[in-house]
């Protein structure tokens, strides 16, 4: 059974349930690597060790401490931490509620599921669940993990609540900062009609299952053949780009054309096989003699 990573009660206004919070991911799925002394084939333990005395510590003994200059620290007691506790540590609070499309992608950021923890509160929680799944709109409240208040936003998902930790205004970095070449040049009105019409011939449903990760795929084939002792063999190197100017007109044409082309054939083999269908269909059945 799943172990929570909070527990507390969920409040609207005056009406309160008992609650626990449990990931939505699990990211043990990918492949992981310890560091192996290659001539003892012994995992390495990492040791605490004072820099100065060379001293090796117990972790249990050791205390918080926060740089408030080059190596000086105030140190925090974990009984100090406690007396700080707001009441966002043990509950959550729908304070507002707002239209999903006024949060912007960007502040999204930990995915986890909202369950009732008691049977004493199942007709609460039900009917927090229903009223925001009527009213089609998302809860907005705040609890403490790891040591620090995170705004969340709630919305239903099936018979439990997706609680979505959001990122604060400060976390997020304008896209001015970041690196890159400008200002972009204008896009030529016919380039950028062609390129409108790819997307157009690749649109589609967003379908998670068909994403594969081919890279953990084929670390987890080499992990199997040197398992069983074969040797590994090394793959072609990846065509790269050699480095020539290419017409963007050109490979916008090409690009569609053979998007098109290839469409075109598909469904003339559909038709083709269809005609045949219907052809043998229409075509009288003999009887065979008797013998």
């Amino acid at each position: 059974m799943a172990k929570s990573v909070w527990d507390g009660h969920l409040r609207l206004s005056l009406v309160t349930c008992p609650v626990a919070l449990y990931k939505a991911t699990d990211p043990k799925g990918g492949v992981s690597f310890h560091l192996i002394n290659p001539e003892t084939k012994n995992r390495i333990v990492q040791v605490a060790k004072d820099p100065t005395t060379g001293q090796e510590l117990d972790r249990k003994t050791l205390a918080r401490g926060f740089e408030v200059s080059k190596d000086q620290y105030v140190l925090v007691d974990p009984e100090e931490l406690k007396a700080l506790r707001t009441e966002s540590t043990h509950v959550l609070e729908l304070e507002r509620f707002v239209d999903s499309a006024t949060i912007d992608r960007i502040y999204w950021d930990e995915p986890y599921y909202l369950a009732p923890s008691e049977k004493t509160g199942l007709e609460a929680f039900s009917v927090i669940l229903e009223a925001m799944r009527e009213k089609d709109r998302i809860g907005i409240g705040k609890l403490v993990l790891n040591m620090r208040e995170r705004i969340c936003a709630l919305e239903p998902r099936d018979d439990r609540i997706l609680l979505t930790t959001l990122r604060t205004h400060e976390d997020i970095l304008p896209a001015s900062d970041a690196g890159g070449i400008d200002p972009l040049p204008k896009p030529d009105r016919r380039m950028l009609e062609i390129a409108e019409k790819i997307i157009d011939q690749h649109e589609g449903k967003f379908d998670p299952s068909t994403f594969k990760d081919r890279y953990e795929d084929a670390v987890r084939d080499l992990i199997a053949h040197k398992k069983k002792g074969q040797k590994v063999t090394t793959a072609p190197p990846v065509e790269k780009n050699d480095g020539k100017v290419i017409n963007l007109m050109e490979a916008l044409r090409r690009s569609l054309d053979g998007r098109e082309t290839g469409m075109k054939e598909h469904a003339e083999r559909y038709l083709e096989r269809k005609k045949g269908k219907a052809v043998a269909k229409a075509q009288p059945q003999t009887k065979k003699k008797a013998q």
